[in-house]
């Protein structure tokens, strides 16, 4: 049975493009010792350090000259690749 992974690009772009990396890790890190933020997205605690992970992944990306575009494909690109890995 093929297990679906789910990728919130409307979210991890709103991310990548409000905040810089130093804020996106810093929310990371509120999170987890506090169990909330100031980057504005809500959910699990899982589900809020994944989006947040991936939004740093993609402004890392950004910074190094990649597009937005660009850098959600590589990110989308290495998590197809890591799923399959894991199969």
């Amino acid at each position: 049975m093929e297990e679906k992974y789910h990728i919130d690009i409307k979210e991890i772009k709103r991310l990548a493009q409000k905040f810089s990396l130093n804020d996106i890790n810093f929310c990371i890190n509120q999170q987890l010792n506090e169990g909330s933020n100031l980057c504005e997205i809500s959910g699990t605690t899982e589900y809020i350090i994944s989006e947040l992970a991936k939004a740093e992944f993609v402004k890392q990306l950004m910074q190094n000259g990649f597009s937005m575009t660009d850098a959600v494909r590589e990110l989308a690109k290495r998590i197809r690749a890591f799923h399959e890995l894991n199969k």
